[in-house]
């Protein structure tokens, strides 16, 4: 999964860019997903969801022809990231804001960063400037990274290979970024290197096979979840 960012000053056409790509990538025909960055709280309270929330829900769902969730405190983005990844499959995350970050970004204003790959005119793109662009992205966008400074992409650490993404220098992503195997505890996401994921995943995968899961209809699976509380434990 790669990301890209979309930052810049307030009014120089953050969402219109923002939606301009996202096009673009869906008719290249990969699955995208958004983040919009916001410094207030989304107004709900209008709405009966809203009243959920406001009588203390920690976790409000509503559902019908779409499905969206709001929960009672914020979340760090990178969990965001691993949520839309896994439950989605998504190619490209998009963000909206989030200039703070280590992602290749994408400026319409005069802000320039050592993360950025191109500043725009959103005003002046035509629909060749957005396929160019979208070009510059899918070559220099690269995925979360696990700062194992594990190597094996090919250079000396993490930093090494992000400077070289931005520059178009690299012809690799980063190969400790799983799209099969996500390991968390308590919340914090755990990076694994090759050997140790391949371990979790065909260890775990061993000992499903061994279940009679087609009694309970499941003959074939293409993704498995484990959740294991431990919050009883005594030291």
């Amino acid at each position: 999964m790669k990301i890209i960012t979309v930052v810049g000053t307030k009014n120089t056409g953050k969402t219109t860019l923002v939606t301009k790509i996202v096009k673009e990538l869906v008719n290249r025909g990969f699955k995208v997903g958004t983040v919009k960055h916001s410094h207030h709280s989304f107004d709900m309270a209008e709405s009966d969801t809203g009243k959920h929330k406001d009588a203390g829900a920690e976790i409000v769902v509503g559902t019908g022809a779409e499905t969206f969730f709001t929960l009672k405190d914020s979340k760090e983005l990178e969990d965001i990231l691993s949520m839309m990844k896994f439950i989605k499959n998504i190619d490209f995350v998009v963000l909206e804001g989030f200039k703070e970050l280590s992602y290749a970004k994408v400026s319409t204003s005069s802000f320039k960063d050592e993360f950025t790959i191109k500043n725009v005119n959103v005003m002046e793109m035509n629909d060749e400037d957005v396929k160019s662009l979208v070009d510059l992205v899918d070559e220099r966008s690269f995925g979360t990274i696990q700062n194992l400074n594990c190597k094996k992409c090919g250079f000396s650490n993490c930093t090494e290979f992000i400077s070289a993404n931005i520059k178009g220098e690299a012809n690799t992503q980063c190969k400790t970024e799983s799209d099969d195997v996500l390991l968390k505890i308590d919340n914090h996401l755990i990076p694994l290197n090759p050997f140790v994921r391949d371990f979790v995943k065909e260890t775990i995968t061993g000992m499903v096979k061994s279940l009679k899961t087609g009694e309970f209809g499941v003959d074939e699976f293409k993704k498995i979840e484990l959740l294991i509380r431990d919050e009883f434990r005594k030291e």
